[in-house]
């Protein structure tokens, strides 16, 4: 006996199969061959990939208001054109035989490909990220986790996150940590991106950045409709007198391990950075980009804590556990709260909120501690070994910012200038490399001068010796 007769267009069909509904809907005495027709044309076109499992024919029948004969004639004849295959109590298949021309997406991750050696700083250790624990966690936190939790989150953060990084950022890098004023972010990139909105709304247009520093806040401030304006440095830090003529209220500065020359700024100059915010009325925008890892000397504390309502400090566990993860933090002025919440509620609602109770689990119980234990002691073998690898391949050269973070500056001899020769023939050798002017608004040294920022965490001690020895050869080649 025939089912009863669905509306296809009653929503009661699955959406999955939404591709068969115009066939389901011809004539009856057309309706078995333009069923066919569409299955097949589906899986020529791609739309039914190889290996894709079909309903049963009970099912798609019912899916699709048509009788369960009409599709088991479909699946029958498909199959012996070599469309399908199918087996007593297997199923039904799309089958191989078919070469479909499916479109397929791009891939605009930034990845160095084609290269023999990849020194461009920006990545950790990936193989480093810790699967065990992670996948522990995620499995602790789907048993545990209330349903009503997986509803549209707090903007800020789920409270037991916040409360964590509030204890984290308390205990490690001397911040004064109001869980109130910490909103949970996608990295640093969305919390400038916040920053600068905020700033907009406040009526400034431009901010102070450091030149040389990270390109990418030209970019995202300017998104938000705030120019950057270069600012100089010198040995402590970003300098006093272009900034403070420089007209700017809002200045981001990296003062733990400046990126990308490596200077930490002074105890003076953080004072005197301080002093100049509270006679504008301005802002120090912080970004702690890789305050954790410290090798040589005492860890320093963040300028937050000298003055919680003068700055707002950002950071992310991109250098410690993945950028991939889209996992940071913000912690903002008491003052500037309110916008910036209201900023990140317009923008996405919130951050995934399973992420966030992972996250605050991995805390909690230790694990992230553990890790960046364990990155600590990785990076600073790799650290030594690209530092014997420069004294051995280009005996001469000078390597500046090697207490701290995940790079290094490598100003070579003379002897292998100019720069843009000395770039062309990496290039040319598949060595991948970034000169310190990359990261300069104006000329970052003397003319002919080969001065790298060399990033070492994302390689393995013994890849970044052969690395150095092919730049060597490629530099003299």
């Amino acid at each position: 006996m025939r089912p009863p007769q669905r509306d296809p267009g009653d929503g009661s069909a699955s959406a999955a199969w939404e591709l068969l509904l115009p066939a389901a809907s011809a004539p009856a005495r057309t309706r078995g061959r333009s069923l066919q027709a569409a299955l097949r044309e589906a899986v020529r076109s791609g739309r039914l990939a190889p290996g894709t499992r079909l309903p049963s024919s009970r099912d798609l029948a019912a899916d699709l208001g048509v009788s369960r004969g009409l599709v088991t004639e479909a699946y029958e004849q498909l199959a012996a054109e070599g469309y399908l295959r199918s087996g007593r109590g297997a199923g039904t298949w799309v089958g191989a035989a078919v070469r479909a021309v499916r479109p397929r997406a791009h891939d605009l991750a930034p990845r160095a490909s084609g290269t023999r050696a990849d020194f461009v700083p920006g990545t950790p250790d990936l193989a480093l990220f810790p699967r065990a624990a992670w996948a522990a966690a995620q499995r602790a936190v789907l048993a545990e986790l209330p349903h009503q939790e997986l509803g549209y989150p707090d903007p800020r953060g789920l409270p037991r996150l916040r409360t964590a990084l509030a204890e984290l950022l308390a205990r490690r890098r001397g911040v004064v940590a109001d869980p109130e004023r910490i909103v949970v972010v996608s990295g640093v990139a969305q919390a400038t991106a916040l920053l600068g909105f905020a700033l907009h709304a406040r009526g400034l247009r431009t901010v102070g950045v450091e030149d040389p520093g990270s390109p990418q806040h030209d970019a995202l401030y300017a998104s938000a409709g705030v120019a950057a304006v270069p600012l100089p440095l010198d040995d402590e830090g970003v300098a006093l007198e272009p900034l403070r003529a420089s007209g700017v209220r809002a200045v981001v500065t990296t003062p733990a391990h400046q990126f990308p020359t490596g200077i930490a700024c002074s105890a003076e100059r953080r004072a005197e950075l301080l002093d100049w915010a509270r006679s504008v009325d301005g802002i120090v925008l912080e970004d702690d980009y890789d305050g954790d890892f410290r090798y040589d000397r005492a860890p320093v504390g963040a300028l937050q804590g000298l003055d919680p309502e003068r700055v707002a400090y950002t950071g992310s566990v991109s250098k410690s556990l993945a950028p991939g993860l889209r996992l940071g933090w913000l912690l903002v002025p008491e003052s500037w709260t309110e916008e910036v919440v209201e900023r990140k509620r317009t923008m996405d609602l919130g951050h995934p909120a399973l992420d966030q109770a992972l996250f605050a689990r991995f805390l909690e119980r230790g694990d992230y501690d553990r890790q960046l234990r364990r990155c600590q002691r990785a990076y600073r073998d790799r650290r030594d070994a690209l530092v014997a690898a420069l004294d051995a391949h280009f005996p001469g050269s000078e390597v500046s910012g090697i207490a701290a973070g995940l790079h290094v500056i490598a100003t070579l001899p003379r002897r292998y200038g100019p720069e843009e020769r000395f770039l062309a023939r990496m290039a040319e050798a598949g060595v991948a490399v970034r000169a310190l002017s990359a990261y300069a608004h104006t000329p970052a040294g003397p003319a002919g001068e080969v001065r790298l920022v060399l990033g070492y965490a994302h390689v393995p001690p013994a890849r970044i010796a052969e690395g150095v020895r092919l730049m060597a050869q490629a530099a003299t080649g």
